[in-house]
């Protein structure tokens, strides 16, 4: 796990990569060759129309896509991130939560397989919680709660752990328009106390307008543009 840990190095470097999926015998290039660094601290907005890139240039940065060309390496996170909870933080556009787990136990499930002590396990995911206005969901099963609370117990997930780099894909897209500004200003704040990265795909003008760098897709081609 990552709580307090120093890390000086950038976070992840993409040399090159590209992401190309096959469609029957047709190669459909997702992401096309693509440079970029993601430091502690930076705020990206990364934007497009959908079908774009925009999730998988974040797959690819979550170390859940392998690039068919080029290469991501994770300097500051001390090598890829498969198989370690904690260090990177992704919040999935779909649902994601275990069924069979009441809401505290999925916030938990994470910290408990990186090695965290039960008890403050259960600390955190509570502090998690309450932080996106939810706490009083802790012991309700996924299918007693609406879509939006469970995109909310997802962010929850992620912000409990304390990783050093946090990825969300479209996290405000289900929800209203206050909820949404909550959940995005929690993200922002979270990232802070961890001097973390944050990375948000989103089609929401406004909330592409809270973070201080933007990357737009399209057609698999990145471009970046600081947000004035």
């Amino acid at each position: 796990m990552h709580r307090g840990q120093d890390a000086d190095l950038d976070l992840v470097i993409c040399d090159g990569a590209s992401r190309t999926f096959l469609r029957g015998t047709v190669r459909v290039p997702a992401v096309r060759p693509t440079s970029c660094t993601v430091v502690p601290g930076m705020r990206v907005a990364l934007t497009g129309p959908s079908g774009s890139g925009k999730s998988t240039l974040l797959h690819l940065l979550a170390g859940l896509e392998t690039p068919t060309a080029g290469t991501v390496s994770w300097p500051g996170l001390g090598g890829p991130p498969q198989g370690r909870p904690g260090v990177v933080g992704l919040v999935f556009q779909g649902p994601s939560l275990v069924p069979a787990l009441d809401v505290v136990e999925n916030v938990t499930l994470p910290l408990l397989l990186a090695g965290a002590d039960a008890v403050d396990a259960v600390s955190w995911a509570h502090e998690a919680l309450d932080r996106l206005d939810i706490g009083g969901l802790a012991r309700k099963l996924p299918e007693e709660i609406s879509g939006g609370q469970a995109q909310r117990v997802a962010i929850a997930r992620v912000l409990a752990s304390a990783p050093r780099l946090i990825l969300a894909d479209e996290p405000t897209g289900q929800l209203d328009h206050a909820t949404g500004e909550r959940v995005l200003t929690v993200l922002l704040e979270t990232a802070d106390e961890l001097d973390a990265a944050l990375v948000v795909t989103t089609h929401d003008e406004q909330v592409a307008r809270r973070l201080a760098l933007r990357w737009r897709m399209a057609d698999g081609v990145l471009a970046t543009e600081e947000i004035s």
